[in-house]
């Protein structure tokens, strides 16, 4: 033993080492462990290595069992000697020839005199040391204890199941039970009188509340080989040992002793985890495997994830990659970010293989993570030009193709066929964004973009739709109006009882036909059904308001339409030529006639009549207007109550009521009231008429003066001085008469019509004998003829008929100046 308690022994291959790495005041040599695992190339051993420790009684043969089994070189007992403690404090080695690397721990016995009292403490700090390091654990037991209530071996593995209540290990334990000393008794028998100590042993064992219930097997896989007596036996002890040292070879494979993995160290850790272990052990506190696993494994690669998330903040390529992008999408960007994140990944995963893999991986993740934070904004904003680009190429191809007067839904079709398949390529184009790579560092899912850019291209397509179909409509609306609502005003104007009728046939006639229209420009735009009918409806119920619309305007003007049909009717006749009022017009039946029509007129407006549903609205109006009034006869009849005192007509609904009965009899009042005149003036002036026809006495009185004068007359014949008397009496009268409207002054009463030819004669005869003079002046001839006294006699004549004519008239009788310049011209 060298100074610092480590022994090198030669073995078999030159290969052995041998070091004292925990004394006996318990003590751990942290150099002297730290020096064994360089020396022996432990640390290059990542996770390919075993531990195998040994329990047992002092003087049991455990260190010479180890160095026949692993090659090794711990120091045996000689028995020539005497019995003493020969191992103190905890031993390491490395077995010889047996792969994968086996690290060998040889324990001080248990149960021996030298350390009295505390043995039973070092026994269990050693026992859980053991069990908390080792992949396999050997327990050496006498063959004559096996079945014994107070054997020797019986302390020992209560030791190991109590130390295990304090070991928190995801994994089991290989516990090998080596019984030494075999007997004759069969192999099969000693291993199954042994698992019943043991399971008593287990029952016996005091523990916690989460492991109650737990069994054996939870914790341990046992495993149980018996060796002959080394003295007295040795080539039969060799060769069994030789045996049992084929089974670890590859121990740590698949079916192995150690075949348990689960929470091993990293082989470059083992000397720090051994340290920490031990430290934790004499300081009496429950060891949690996992947690100083995860601790230590956490502490570690977090360090080297900060370091590699540092290396690519700084690193030029990505600088260089994240400056390119701001100014467009620079070529291979999905390769040239990919070899980067992958270059700082592969770094750390070197660095951290051999920690634990939830932490490593998880600080990995976090590395991860940490880069891709960075690099998301980078990779948004190629995703968003990307997406531009794809949105506004769409834009563009589908307005030129629009502009060709392509379909509208073809158009959409194709352009985002385009669009999306241009997108798509450019998604998996290594050489433009990610490939593989891609989906497995930055997880970004693709399908999330493409859908997001068909969102944006449904939205512009319903952008373009709406404004194209709201165009449409709106040309089909001003087609409709156009078609409409001037006839059906012309329609209404004439107020006939087939309006309605045409009025109908002209809004089906034109709404199928513009129906059929809309809905072949419809199918263009590749709608569902129920919304194309739908606008074909709304097409249907615009040209229903059109016409409503356009009655209701004419209904606001109906009380004018009445009057202007009642005059046209009243001053003129079937020849649509001005009537004269003669003798025989007969005023009360054309009076009758003009308010039918205005009646009619009425009736037409009171109701809008799209369907064919029948009324009694002309019928009732004429009845309550026309034909006698409230108590006529006819009513009485044909309507239990006044038809015209309601709100509301039969058969008619109210939306469709324009003019309710109420106010036609409110319109009707205020039109007659305004006609009155007019009737009441052609009547004046037929009478007038009749009156210039009977100016002159019956013929009977002719001749009664005849007979009655016949002397008169005789005298004045032969008196011609009388003739030209009454000649000239005859001339002024006539004179005066054609200057005057005798007539019209009689129709004001006989005493003021004498007063005003009295007043008016004496100037009227002096204005005569003035203009007589002037023109003998004028027109003086040495031989005056007969003739020339006619023609001035004429024309005096004329310019006395134009002055009458022109005082008679009046601004607001004109037909009745024409009616007497009419009837003057007969006269004259």
């Amino acid at each position: 033993m060298d100074a610092t308690g480590a022994v090198g022994v030669g073995g078999r291959d030159g290969e052995c080492h041998a070091a004292q790495v925990v004394g006996a005041d318990g003590e751990m040599d942290a150099a002297a462990i730290e020096r064994f695992a360089a020396a022996a190339g432990l640390q290059g051993r990542g996770l390919s290595y075993a531990v195998v420790s040994i329990l047992g009684p002092q003087g049991s043969g455990k260190s010479t069992l180890l160095n026949h089994l692993f090659g090794t070189s711990f120091r045996e007992m000689d028995a020539l000697k005497g019995r003493h403690q020969t191992t103190k404090g905890i031993w390491i080695a490395k077995a010889a020839g047996i792969e994968p690397f086996t690290v060998v721990l040889d324990l001080e016995g248990t149960d021996g005199r030298e350390r009295g009292q505390d043995d039973t403490a070092f026994e269990k700090q050693s026992a859980l040391f053991a069990l908390a390091v080792s992949d396999i654990v050997m327990i050496n037991l006498w063959c004559h204890d096996i079945g014994r209530e107070h054997a020797a071996n019986r302390p020992l593995l209560r030791t190991v199941f109590q130390v295990l209540m304090r070991l928190f290990s995801p994994r089991k334990t290989t516990l090998l039970l080596v019984i030494r000393d075999k007997t004759k008794t069969p192999l099969e028998y000693l291993t199954q009188a042994l698992k019943e100590d043991i399971q008593k042993i287990w029952d016996s064992v005091q523990k916690p509340e989460a492991y109650k219930e737990a069994a054996l097997s939870d914790f341990f896989d046992v495993e149980a080989t018996a060796l002959s007596s080394y003295e007295e036996k040795e080539e039969l002890f060799k060769e069994q040992v030789g045996q049992l040292r084929q089974r670890f070879y590859h121990s740590i494979a698949p079916g192995g002793l150690a075949a348990d993995r689960r929470g091993v160290i990293p082989a470059s850790g083992f000397s720090l985890s051994a340290l920490q272990i031990w430290e934790v052990i004499r300081e009496n506190k429950d060891l949690n495997l996992p947690a100083h696993e995860v601790m230590v494994a956490t502490v570690r690669c977090e360090e080297i994830a900060n370091e590699n998330l540092k290396q690519f903040l700084s690193d030029k390529g990505w600088l260089d990659l994240n400056a390119a992008v701001e100014s467009g999408l620079p070529p291979s960007f999905g390769m040239r970010l990919s070899a980067i994140l992958d270059s700082y990944l592969s770094e750390y995963d070197m660095e951290t293989m051999y920690f634990d893999e939830g932490v490593r991986a998880a600080k990995r993740q976090q590395l991860e993570s940490s880069m891709l934070d960075h690099a998301y904004p980078v990779i948004e904003r190629v995703m968003e030009h990307l997406h531009l680009v794809a949105l506004d190429k769409f834009k563009g191809d589908l307005e030129q193709s629009l502009r060709h007067t392509e379909g509208f839904a073809e158009s959409v079709r194709r352009c985002s066929q385009t669009s999306m398949a241009e997108f798509d390529a450019g998604m998996t184009d290594p050489s433009f964004f990610y490939a593989d790579t891609a989906v497995k560092h930055v997880q970004w899912d693709a399908s999330k973009v493409r859908n997001k850019l068909q969102e944006h291209i449904q939205a512009h397509v319903e952008c373009i739709r709406n404004a194209k179909l709201a165009e449409l409509r709106a040309n089909f609306e001003k087609k409709l109006s156009d078609a409409i609502s001037g006839p059906v005003q012309s329609i209404l104007e004439t107020g006939e009882r087939d309006s309605w009728a045409c009025i109908r046939r002209l809004y089906r006639r034109e709404i199928e036909n513009a129906a059929l229209s809309f809905s072949a420009s419809l199918s263009e735009f590749d709608l569902d059904q129920t919304i194309s009918n739908k606008m074909v409806s709304d097409l249907r119920e615009y040209a229903r308001s059109v016409v409503e619309t356009k009655a209701r305007e004419e209904a606001g003007n109906v009380l004018m339409r009445m009057k202007e049909r009642f005059f046209t009717v009243l001053s003129h006749d079937k020849d649509s030529m001005p009537r004269s009022w003669m003798r025989d017009e007969d005023i009360r039946t054309i009076t009758r006639e003009a308010r039918l029509g205005a009646l009619r007129l009425m009736s037409v407006m009171a109701a809008i009549r799209l369907d064919d549903n029948p009324d009694k609205i002309e019928r009732a109006l004429t009845t309550a207007l026309l034909d006698g009034g409230p108590l006529s006869h006819k009513r009485s009849i044909e309507f239990a109550s006044d038809p015209l005192a309601s709100s509301t007509w039969e058969e008619v609904s109210p939306k469709d009521t324009l003019i309710t009965p109420v106010q036609c009899k409110s319109i009707w009042r205020q039109f007659k009231a305004e006609t009155e005149y007019s009737v009441a003036q052609a009547m004046s002036m037929q009478e007038a008429q009749r009156r210039s026809k009977n100016w002159l006495p019956p013929a009977w009185t002719i001749l009664l003066l005849a007979i009655l004068g016949y002397n008169e007359f005789m005298f004045l014949l032969r008196n011609p001085l009388y003739l030209l008397g009454l000649f000239v009496a005859f001339v002024l009268s006539y004179a005066i008469w054609m200057q005057y409207d005798i007539t019209a002054y009689f129709r004001h009463g006989t005493l003021s019509a004498l007063l005003t030819i009295l007043s008016r004669l004496l100037p009227t005869i002096i204005d005569i004998m003035m203009q007589i003079i002037n023109m003998k002046h004028k027109h003086k001839s040495p031989h005056p003829s007969r003739h020339p006294q006619h023609i001035h006699a004429q024309s005096f004549m004329n310019q006395t008929w134009g002055r009458a004519q022109v005082r008679y008239q009046s601004p607001d009788s004109p037909s009745s100046s024409s009616s007497v310049g009419s009837n003057s011209g007969d006269d004259s």
